[in-house]
């Protein structure tokens, strides 16, 4: 973490929260996001390049 993190401690001078920037905070939440699809589809059976081709180049054909 970088020097924009500021922490909230208690009187014995533990840490009990921090602040973010906005903008570090939604770059958590999208990476917390991107992990929760990776565990979603983690049993997902793997697609080959060529195949994944075909099928956005039939999505992208059909949806003219």
């Amino acid at each position: 973490m970088g020097a924009q993190e500021q922490y909230v401690v208690d009187t014995d001078g533990k840490k009990t929260a921090v602040i973010l920037s906005l903008k570090r905070y939604q770059e958590l939440m999208e990476d917390l996001h991107d992990l929760a699809m990776v565990a979603e589809r983690r049993n997902e059976r793997a697609v080959s390049l060529e195949t994944m081709k075909r099928r956005r180049l039939s999505d992208h054909l059909c949806s003219r």
